[in-house]
């Protein structure tokens, strides 16, 4: 209960304070819309130089494809990573410790209050890449109605996983390299940079045995109506089973790592 009552006032805290820095919202969108735009403008010219279509997708495909992973992008994303290593520099994390919940549950309410000013911006950005790349999105119902749970359990997994990267910052002076790094199996282990299917066989392998596409791939396959009813539910079994496991992990992780910050001083 105080969780939920500290996550209320912390959202309204944070709505706030970002209203007022909305120009830096602006900015941080565009980088969420052009990204999406690249990949897709590549790799509709791979598609077209391959004679019409690239590993089952041919270019409106790969436009709905990316348009979809925009949205699911935006939505599981965790910023934390851009800060969490000053926090831990500043001594931030001797207030924080302190408090009766846990420290995650500000991130998620400041990570809620930025999703919320930025969706209509978002949605009209949207809208105008349909227009302009006419994306064939053609989902069957049940699959929109399988999206809801997917996209809650891949912002699960993403966002802990995020968290669980971060908590290096407690061990290491500079953590860029290891935030690089996951940044990078996100991008490709993902689907972030292109669908997984036009991936050699031996990265699709691995990704399907890691946390990566089941924060991006899958649910952005569902939404794209790509995925059979089989194929969704073994998907929605390895999200259930990456959330349990990152949330085991976060769990550990936190321990060891507000011991080691008391240890030292902190």
């Amino acid at each position: 209960m105080h969780e939920v009552e500290a996550l209320a006032a912390q959202f309204k805290a944070s709505l706030a304070l970002q209203f007022q820095y909305r120009a830096a919202q602006v900015i941080w969108l565009v980088f969420f819309v052009l990204q999406p735009v690249v990949f897709l403008s590549i790799w509709s010219a791979v598609a077209q130089a391959l004679g019409g279509q690239v590993g089952g997708y041919e270019p409106r495909a790969l436009a709905a494809y990316f348009v979809c992973s925009m949205w699911v992008i935006h939505l599981t994303f965790n910023g934390v990573l851009v800060f969490f290593e000053t926090r831990v520099r500043r001594g931030d994390f001797s207030v924080l410790l302190v408090r009766p919940i846990h420290p995650i549950v500000a991130d998620i309410a400041d990570n809620f209050a930025y999703k919320t000013l930025t969706l209509p911006l978002l949605g009209l950005a949207t809208a105008i890449l349909i227009v302009v790349i006419q994306p064939m999105i053609e989902p069957p119902s049940w699959a929109i109605a399988a999206f809801v749970p997917a996209l809650l359990l891949a912002f699960l997994v993403r966002f802990v996983s995020a968290w669980i990267v971060a908590l290096s910052a407690f061990w290491l002076t500079r953590t860029q390299a290891v935030i690089q790094a996951y940044l990078l199996l996100v991008l490709f282990l993902g689907g972030q940079a292109a669908p997984l299917s036009l991936l050699p066989p031996w990265a699709q392998a691995i990704a399907w045995l890691s946390p990566f596409p089941w924060m991006l791939a899958f649910p952005t396959e569902l939404l794209v109506g790509r995925l059979t009813p089989a194929e969704t539910i073994t998907g929605l079994g390895m999200q259930l089973v990456w959330s349990v496991a990152s949330l085991a992990l976060l769990g550990l992780c936190w321990r060891a790592a507000a011991r080691h910050y008391t240890a030292v001083g902190g």
